[in-house]
């Protein structure tokens, strides 16, 4: 079973050394918090530097659908969408000047995954063969967690075996918030340590912690089980992603890389609609975690919804006009 980094494996031993090294965390200055992350927001980026954004973040979404009423046909229209996100094929301002580079290109990213319950994840898997898209599943009774260990490994050992390359995993908050971390820790061990070759994220449910010191806290007991990437939300609830808790997230990266040289991703999941949102994230990035993390290894939205403001930016760039929401398609 996977275990947690040398550098902070006293920090494990028990639940009282756990909670000891939890509550010596510094506290977090919560006005300061949203006045850093408020003044990252106003940053603006034009013209090469716009498209070069816009296309990153297409390349940064888990294209989701989580709904009861998902069906194998969904899936397959989500998957093909994924791989071939504007049909269309406008193409944005070349970035290089080079006139052995003038020929223009006219393919979009395709996105980062597709994020489906384990039950579709053989379908999913099928649909993006060989596409380079990746397969997530979320698991461990997602969204609510409400289920015994022994249920969510079987859930993730399920999600697994049908093609997942990645897995979505949700804490138990009850137990978080009733202090029990060990509990929270050793689950998470317990996922990872299934999961095999398939990435780990951790979802938090940030708008259920209560405060951006319980964040902080769980951002690092993610970290210590082996988290691949940590995720602010399930988008099942009224707060989801926000500037100041993914800020803070970063700064529990950039911090756990810089104590233990491991990297380990972020994901902002629920809520966020617009280029405009996604820029001000991807600044977040860029000016708290740094330039390695801007990537889609590193870094994911999760925000079916923002797709397609992405592709009619993109598309007014290309063309001057900006479209409007009938080129593209309603998922």
């Amino acid at each position: 079973m996977p275990t947690t980094a040398p550098a902070f494996s006293d920090a494990t031993a028990s639940d009282s050394a756990l909670r000891r090294f939890l509550f010596g965390l510094p506290g977090v200055d919560a006005v300061g918090l949203e006045a850093r992350a408020a003044s990252l927001g106003t940053r603006s980026i034009k013209t090469t530097a716009k498209a070069y954004a816009i296309d990153l973040a297409i390349s940064m979404i888990d294209l989701t659908t989580l709904e009861g009423a998902d069906t194998p046909g969904k899936v397959r229209a989500l998957a093909a969408k994924a791989v071939n996100p504007d049909p269309l094929r406008y193409a944005p301002p070349r970035l290089s000047s080079d006139p052995l580079d003038a020929e223009p290109d006219r393919t979009t990213p395709h996105t980062a995954a597709v994020c489906v319950y384990p039950d579709m994840t053989a379908t999913a898997a099928a649909a993006l063969a060989g596409s380079g898209v990746k397969v997530a599943s979320v698991a461990t009774a997602f969204p609510a967690g409400r289920a015994a260990l022994d249920v969510k490994l079987a859930d993730v050992r399920d999600a697994v075996a049908a093609g997942a390359d990645e897995i979505d995993m949700v804490i138990d908050r009850g137990a978080f918030l009733s202090g029990r971390f060990l509990k929270v820790y050793e689950e998470i061990l317990a996922v990872k340590a299934e999961c095999g070759t398939a990435r780990l994220k951790v979802i938090f449910e940030t708008g259920e912690l209560s405060t951006y010191d319980n964040i902080r806290r769980a951002s690092w007991i993610g970290m210590l089980a082996g988290a691949d990437f940590i995720k602010t939300s399930t988008g099942k609830v009224a707060t989801n992603a926000t500037p100041a808790n993914t800020l803070l997230m970063l700064e529990a990266v950039r911090d756990f890389r810089a104590a233990t040289g491991t990297q380990i991703g972020v994901k902002p999941a629920g809520g966020i609609r617009t280029t405009k949102d996604a820029v001000k994230f991807l600044v977040l990035v860029n000016e708290t975690a740094g330039e390695d993390w801007l990537d889609p290894h590193w870094f994911r939205f999760g925000a079916s919804s923002l797709l397609n403001d992405l592709l009619m930016q993109r598309q007014k760039l290309s063309t001057g006009r900006y479209s409007g929401p009938d080129y593209v398609t309603v998922d």
